[in-house]
């Protein structure tokens, strides 16, 4: 059997095969509440065979989103839409999901088809948090630097997010720590210029996703894997390296995080990212060998064999797929063919499969 398609188990979660459905911003909510959109675009990619399905990037606070048009789970009211989801996940077969995020200086814009031009809160946005009041775009305005009492929020925000993603039947949960949202503008040197015990050194600015991932492993069940997500490269001078993302990677493991998923960039706007096939691979690879961790790699993974060949290489341990699902829900289904797999298809498509 190929690698790609061989179940892999953590905490005593199953996945059927090493596919995940990457986190993928659809931008169509309303008041952060999940929708029947949400249950068409996710339910397809378990019934395409996916061994793994992330809901996109479920903001702790309002505050947190991207846009007005992001998940959200920072109320009991969300949990319900929720649910739905996850539940048909499950009766698909596939592992249910879910990335809690915050956005920080990034927050407040408008939907990617619409310019993802900042919102002002005259016109219904809000004033963005960060850690230091340094703008994204200069011609913005300075964000709300965080204060202590606000950082100890964000903290219970996400402790409380994650009870509700339990409570909604989510089965493994990732924190959000790349492209530049709030966790990752803390662990960065170019957007934190804070002087007390949340900047200034590299273990002060790593201390509130220290403590965000220990907030949420205590208040979700022993049995469920916890992600991270980090941008283990900001493609700048200046920014973060391989090399400390190993020591955070390090650091995290520590606190009960199973898995490092290894994306890059997005901190700022000067990064210079030569994307090709397999780019961010590398990143997987030195995580899990330097940290002794299992990753996930992620970015421009578009068929089977390509995949197959990251994991016979021991460069990571899960693949996760973004753009291409878009394009092909199915993914799993129909990848299996090139490397000769027989696996199961949804009743209902049955007399469909190749081969009938």
């Amino acid at each position: 059997m190929s690698k790609l398609f061989s179940s892999y188990n953590m905490r005593g979660i199953t996945f059927r095969n090493r596919i995940v459905v990457s986190p993928m911003c659809q931008y169509s909510a309303k008041y952060g509440l999940a929708n029947d959109w949400h249950l068409v675009h996710l339910g397809s990619r378990a019934v395409g065979g996916a061994g793994l399905v992330f809901t996109e990037a479920a903001a702790v606070s309002a505050k947190g989103r991207i846009s007005p048009g992001d998940l959200g789970i920072w109320s009991k009211e969300h949990i319900k839409p929720l649910k739905r989801i996850a539940n048909f996940v499950k009766e698909q077969g596939a592992v249910a999901g879910i990335q809690l995020a915050h956005a920080g200086r990034k927050a407040s814009t408008t939907p990617p088809w619409e310019g993802g031009k900042k919102i002002l809160p005259k016109d219904g946005g809000w004033k963005e948090d960060s850690p230091s009041p340094v703008a994204y775009y200069d011609t913005d305005e300075a964000p709300n630097a965080l204060s202590i009492a606000e950082i100890k929020e964000i903290v219970a925000d996400f402790a409380s997010a994650s009870r509700r993603a339990v409570k909604a039947g989510f089965e493994v949960i990732e924190i959000h720590a790349a492209h530049g949202y709030l966790l990752n503008e803390f662990l960065s040197e170019l957007t934190n210029r804070r002087q007390d015990t949340y900047g200034d050194s590299f273990e002060n600015r790593m201390r509130l996703l220290k403590e965000v991932c220990r907030a949420v492993r205590v208040n979700i069940p022993r049995t469920m894997p916890l992600f991270v997500r980090i941008s283990v490269s900001e493609w700048t001078e200046g920014g973060q390296t391989v090399d400390d993302s190993i020591q955070v990677a390090k650091a995290l493991k520590e606190l009960g995080v199973d898995l490092i998923d290894c994306s890059s960039g997005g901190v700022v706007r000067e990064q210079e990212i030569d994307v090709e096939k397999n780019y961010q691979v590398p990143f997987a690879k030195a995580i899990k060998e330097r940290a002794n961790v299992p990753t996930g790699a992620v970015g421009t993974i578009t068929d089977a064999a390509q995949a197959e060949a990251i994991l016979k290489e021991n460069s990571a341990d899960l693949i996760f797929i973004g753009r291409e699902f878009l394009r092909n829900p199915y993914f799993p289904l129909n990848e299996a063919l090139t490397l000769k797999e027989q696996v199961k298809w949804p009743k209902q498509y049955e007399r469909a499969r190749p081969g009938r």
